[in-house]
């Protein structure tokens, strides 16, 4: 979910401890079997039956049996009792040697919502106001120290071409291809692209702070856009800021046959910075109006503001990553029975 983590090692032995202790009485088992009323009965019954036709001391003598036959059985016994202890060391999980794992978790997350209507083609700011937005948003991401930004660009409709991510290559990669001709249906629908951004923050962990960062050149002809941005800043706690692109003059727009588009009486269509309807919305949802430049103070201030708007870095307690070594009372068991099969294999084939 996007963190930061401060490791440290330690390498002290005495941390060596089982992480399921429990599992150790287990090791008990077999003695409480060997030493129940039970077992030692069945014991004394088969001595008994055995007596019944010789004297105990010549019992060795009469029972077709190996002369090794008791120390084989011994040796046995021991191997399925250290089997059975190294089976319950690795259930109880020994471990030594931790690493500290320190949790940082990132204050601000913010959605740009960048307008690739035909008027960002105008060229009262040098080279375009779409090649300054490009600028801008550049500025932000290598600037950004803190904030994990997402990307929805929007004309009439809105695409969501980047989630909020801390991967600045990818936004980078992702604004170099931004152009006006990517748009086929022409206009400017603000509310589809908040309805966008809305849905990108909703799915961010909560207790962040959420803003949403508009790039344009205004004129939105949607009447109830302030009630909508004020709404998300009552109701979500999302502010909204806007950098505005453009000159209050204006300049002719430019058609994709590469003239000029005209109005309704053949005059080319100008296309002025709307920058009172902007400061109307950065007030609504309580953010800040900047307009674009060529110095990086108006991308300094946004950040400032933003980063002003985040809840103090939340440092949590250490969490300690033990190295588990329940492999190795395994890795034994797995040689052992290996060699008793290797074993049993050669007897059979003598």
């Amino acid at each position: 979910m996007g963190y930061n983590a401060q490791i440290t090692m330690s390498l002290d032995p005495s941390g060596f401890h089982f992480a399921y202790p429990l599992w150790l009485y287990a090791l008990l088992v077999p003695v409480i079997l060997w030493l129940l009323p039970p077992g030692q009965r069945v014991i004394q019954e088969h001595k008994t039956r055995l007596r019944r036709y010789a004297d105990e001391h010549l019992l060795p003598h009469l029972l077709m049996q190996p002369k090794n036959a008791q120390a084989q059985h011994r040796r046995s016994l021991l191997l399925w009792m250290l089997l059975w202890c190294l089976g319950i060391l690795a259930m109880a999980g020994p471990r030594w040697n931790f690493t500290d794992v320190q949790v940082f978790q990132p204050g601000s997350d913010v959605v740009i919502l960048f307008d690739l209507s035909r008027s960002m083609s105008v060229s009262d700011v040098k080279p375009s106001r779409l090649a300054r937005a490009r600028q801008e948003v550049s500025d932000l991401i290598e600037t950004r120290s803190g904030v994990r930004m997402g990307m929805v660009i929007f004309a009439t409709v809105a695409h969501v071409v980047a989630p909020i991510t801390d991967d600045t290559q990818t936004l980078q990669h992702v604004l170099g291809a931004l152009d006006t001709d990517m748009v086929q249906l022409q206009g400017s629908r603000l509310s589809h692209a908040l309805e966008r951004a809305e849905q990108l923050l909703a799915a961010q962990p909560a207790g962040n702070s959420r803003s949403i960062l508009l790039l344009s050149d205004g004129d939105f002809p949607e009447p109830d856009l302030l009630q909508r941005i004020a709404q998300l800043r009552q109701q979500q706690g999302i502010r909204f800021y806007v950098m505005g692109l453009g000159t209050p003059e204006g300049g002719r727009v430019p058609s994709p046959r590469g003239d000029w588009m005209l109005d309704a009486q053949g005059k080319p269509v100008i296309s002025p910075l709307a920058e009172a309807q902007l400061q109307a919305l950065a007030q609504a949802g309580n953010g800040l109006y900047v307009r674009a430049h060529y110095q990086d103070a108006d991308t300094q201030l946004l950040l400032g503001r933003i980063q002003s708007d985040a809840p103090p870095i939340l440092k949590s307690n250490p969490i300690r990553v033990w190295y588990e070594r329940y492999y190795l009372p395994v890795l034994l068991m797995v040689i052992l029975l290996l060699l008793r099969f290797r074993r049993g294999a050669q007897l059979l084939q003598g």
